[in-house]
């Protein structure tokens, strides 16, 4: 029973540490059934004749395992093999589009010479090179071996561009996704050098397995473009026709049933579904929306009520983060004058100051020179006249006036030097006296206040403010703000106060003056112009960018009355103000409202913002459109390729483009092939071969 113990622990021991193994899974059962064996060796000593002579025949069988494992890999490559190059056979005649004059000429050279086409494969096979087709042409040769993710540097080299932000977005939730469905065996066998396909809507994902093992597995996820070419459009709208046929079960007219595939000898099989929370884009054309003038006639009034609620908002959020710095600035600042003071010598002796003279005002209303201490840290300038009164300093004059420098030319004897004039700087506002003690919640900061506009101006849209709606949003955001005690009286201390009033008609008339969003009837060319931020110059507008926060809110809040606009358009119009309140509130908090190509529009992708909207322009069509993004559970496709499809049109593409330096944009190997894939294929390929707009580095998930 010893040495049988020992025999069983020494086997095991080259079970596990052996990682020649083609393949884990013969690994794993042996693993398992020798477990077994152990179990019943010790429950039952009579077990040990026959465990003996067992494990006297076991290191026999082990090479078997191996030997079978090779041949079993081995053979499955060779029909992978044989299956790409019937598919390129066959296809270089049937696809129309891919029937050259030679395509007849190569079939029949290929069917004469069939023993050496096995032969080509069977050695490619043997091997475990990629199967080479040159120029994609029913030409094979014999790859050069490679690995079998076929790039040698590190997953993650991409082409970037502002649309990889949506594939960053759905590469998490997809792994996340691709877990359970592995473990599940929804991939089927899946392997290091396996590939497969994802698809939804307009985006294409490539997923590439580098490495797996018991329990764990390695992908490389890779995002195709999605501005989409003539090519990438026919082979999409196949990819989208072989998986409506395995999973949608669409009738096509005139067919009852169908006893065969017909998409068979294509490089993609429909193998599982995934539901994964992506972003679904939603494109729309506004023709009878923001051209209509019944529409555009809300806007000016929308716009108001927008802009005094953000305003209202935004000084609620700024005292909340003051008080938050205060309380935070307070716990972390030192106790004591002792802490803080550099009253010492950690720099040395310091100097004994000498006494300064400064500027004394008498009560006779004179000014003169007295003497006083110099301020820590000062420097002390020694100056001619630094014993002298200020009234016996001679007069400086500007450069050049004695000299008439840059004057013309006059006669001596004669003064008619032109006087200096000076220009005046608008004085800031006085400041204003609030009625209530809490109207300093709701002030606005002083230089918003120095709009340099017409009055009369504004006279004229000062009945246009919406005063009903202004003291609302006051009430509404007391309670958010206060929470508790009497805030009725609060309310309306702050609705009496007509200070506050009037501070924001002066600003929100006078934002919409400078933004140039005045007119009582917008075009939808200005309506455009001005959520773009690019409106015509007006006389305020100067005022309004030198406040860039003031100039964002303004801007915030012409997007948000243009979104409110489609909202009305399409879902009818907003009948109350507690309805309005809380639209603007869900706008505010779900969703981002601006341009596709700001910053904040890929940010808030990446963050995951529920919703987002932008407002386009069709220049060829002439049309205005919306773009929608809306963030729910969608299901993504996917397909496993056939592995040495990819790998013997890769070997191809670093032949032909490092190689034969065949660098022609519009060459044969890159066109559209609805059956092989080849134009999207050459697209995942790593860089600089190939463009994908996205790949994440290696993703390791567990699969048990």
């Amino acid at each position: 029973c010893k040495r049988l113990h020992l025999k069983i622990c020494f086997f095991f021991v080259i079970v596990l540490s052996d990682t020649s193994s083609a393949d884990n899974s013969v690994k794993k059962c042996l693993v398992e059934v020798f477990h077994l064996i152990l179990i019943l060796f010790y429950q039952k000593n009579n077990w040990c004749k026959y465990l003996g002579c067992l494990c006297n025949n076991i290191f026999l069988i082990y090479p078997i395992f191996w030997q079978v494992s090779l041949v079993v890999n081995r053979v499955s490559q060779f029909v992978c093999k044989l299956s790409f190059a019937l598919t390129v056979l066959i296809t270089s005649w049937t696809e129309s589009k891919q029937r050259r004059q030679s395509a007849g000429t190569l079939l029949a050279i290929n069917a004469a010479l069939c023993p050496v086409l096995l032969g080509v494969v069977a050695l490619s096979a043997l091997l475990s090179a990629p199967l080479l087709p040159l120029f994609t042409l029913p030409v094979f040769l014999v790859g050069f071996p490679r690995p079998l993710r076929s790039w040698p540097g590190t997953p993650g080299t991409a082409c970037p561009c502002p649309d990889s932000v949506y594939y960053q977005q759905l590469c998490k939730r997809l792994a996340s996704a691709i877990r359970p469905a592995l473990a599940n065996g929804a991939f089927g066998s899946c392997t290091p050098g396996s590939h497969y396909l994802g698809r939804f809507q307009g985006r294409l994902l490539w997923i590439s397995v580098l490495e797996r093992g018991y329990g764990y597995c390695t992908i490389n996820i890779k995002g195709l473009e999605l501005q989409e070419t003539s090519c990438h459009t026919v082979e999409a709208r196949r990819v989208d026709e072989v998986f409506e046929g395995a999973f949608d079960h669409v009738e096509r007219p005139g067919q009852c049933f169908q006893l065969l595939n017909p998409h068979w000898g294509n490089v993609l099989t429909p193998c599982s579904v995934l539901p994964i929370r992506v972003y679904s884009d939603a494109q729309n054309v506004l023709t009878g929306i923001i051209d209509s003038p019944d529409h555009l006639h809300q806007l000016n009034s929308d716009f108001l009520k927008t802009l005094v609620w953000i305003l209202l908002r935004y000084c609620v959020q700024e005292s909340t983060l003051g008080a938050q710095r205060t309380k935070g600035q307070s716990l972390s600042s030192l106790s004591s004058f002792a802490d803080w003071s550099d009253e010492d010598d950690l720099f040395g002796p310091v100097s004994v100051r000498r006494p300064i003279r400064m500027m004394v005002q008498t009560n006779e209303g004179q000014t003169e020179l007295g003497l006083g201490v110099s301020l820590p840290g000062s420097v002390e300038i020694h100056s001619l006249y630094e014993s002298m009164a200020l009234s016996s300093l001679p007069t400086l004059r500007p450069l050049g006036l004695g000299l008439g420098l840059g004057l013309p030319i006059v006669d001596k004897g004669k003064d008619n030097m032109p006087a200096l004039t000076l220009t005046t700087i608008p004085s800031i506002s006085q400041p204003l006296h609030f009625t209530s003690p809490h109207s300093e919640l709701f002030s606005l900061p002083t230089e918003w206040q120095t709009a340099q506009l017409a009055s009369s101006k504004l006279q004229v849209l000062q009945p246009c403010f919406p005063e009903a709606w202004f003291y609302f949003c006051l009430s509404q955001l007391v309670v958010e703000s206060f929470g508790e005690g009497d805030l009725a009286q609060v309310i309306l201390g702050l609705q009496e106060d007509r200070a506050l009033r009037e501070l924001y008609t002066q600003v929100v008339l006078s934002c919409c003056v400078a933004l140039g969003a005045d007119p009582q009837v917008f075009s939808p060319n200005l309506l455009f112009r001005l959520y773009c931020g690019d409106g015509p110059w007006t006389e305020g507008l100067e005022w309004l960018r030198a406040n860039k926060e003031l100039h964002q809110l303004t801007l915030r809040a012409f997007r948000y009355s243009v979104k409110l606009l489609v909202d009305q358009a399409s879902l009818g119009p907003v009948e109350s103000l507690d309805e309005l309140f809380t639209t603007l509130q869900d706008y505010h908090d779900n969703w981002f409202i601006g341009l596709v190509t700001d910053r904040s529009w890929q940010d808030s992708v990446v963050q995951e913002k529920p919703f987002l909207f932008s407002l386009g322009h069709d220049l060829t069509m002439g049309t205005y459109t919306s773009r929608v993004l809306s963030l729910q559970e969608n299901l993504v496709q996917v397909g496993v390729l056939n592995e040495e499809g990819v790998r013997g049109q890769w070997a191809n593409l670093s032949w032909e483009l490092l190689y034969a330096t065949n660098d022609d944009e519009e060459r044969y190997s890159i066109q559209a092939h609805p059956v092989m894939l080849r134009n999207l294929t050459v697209q995942a390929a790593d860089p600089p071969l190939g463009y994908p707009i996205y790949s994440s580095p290696p993703i390791h998930l567990r699969c048990l």
